[in-house]
């Protein structure tokens, strides 16, 4: 099954797929070796750069990670002030949709990047592993939480916080029947975090 569909947004759309043709191009990469770089195939790389399909959130991981590049670069769009209203940000799903979050600034530091998270009622989202070094920070704004990291099972509850290298699979479960409401940092250092001023300065 494909991991993507027609952008209800066209507009969003059109943003990512500038933004990753941008990506190709400064970095002199071919589509199909941009395609092999980040592991999906050349015809739905073009309908991504054009614009005509939604990647989810696993395959606009996929193609962060491929890429060295935090996801936020893909959606940048640069201001002086930013506010992140609830409910008015972009919405990044999950195949089953069962997990949505909103990147609440769409060009932040080159260090880290921001998420507001909603996982449904009793839902589940398998993360893939994000490159070496990298650390999340998760803490349950509402609701309770269980994430899986290496065989072992972490439960949170409404306030706690969590932060772990997240250079290996995991995995949130939301054990209750209400939704759980969720607050990301994902840092990042080293090559990843260079590569993203890298590409702030090309632009």
């Amino acid at each position: 099954m494909n991991s993507y569909h027609p952008f209800e947004d066209k507009a969003l759309g059109k943003k990512i797929g500038e933004k990753l043709r941008q990506i190709r191009i400064n970095r002199g990469l071919s589509m199909e070796a941009l395609a092999k770089q980040i592991q999906i195939s050349k015809p739905t790389l073009g309908q991504i750069e054009r614009g005509e399909a939604n990647p989810t959130l696993s395959v606009l991981w996929k193609i962060a990670h491929g890429l060295s590049i935090p996801i936020t670069s893909l959606l940048a769009v640069e201001n002086d002030v930013a506010i992140a209203r609830k409910n008015e940000g972009l919405k990044l799903t999950s195949q089953d949709q069962a997990f949505v979050v909103e990147p609440l600034f769409t060009h932040p530091p080159n260090s880290f990047e921001l998420y507001r998270g909603y996982l449904k009622p009793y839902g589940e989202y398998q993360s893939e592993a994000h490159p070496a070094g990298v650390i999340e920070m998760v803490t349950v704004m509402t609701g309770k939480l269980v994430i899986e990291l290496e065989g072992k099972r972490y439960e949170l509850d409404e306030h706690d916080s969590i932060r772990f290298y997240a250079d290996c699979h995991h995995k949130y479960i939301n054990p209750t029947s209400h939704p759980a409401i969720l607050h990301f940092v994902i840092a990042y250092h080293g090559s990843m975090a260079n590569q993203t001023l890298l590409f702030s300065k090309n632009k």
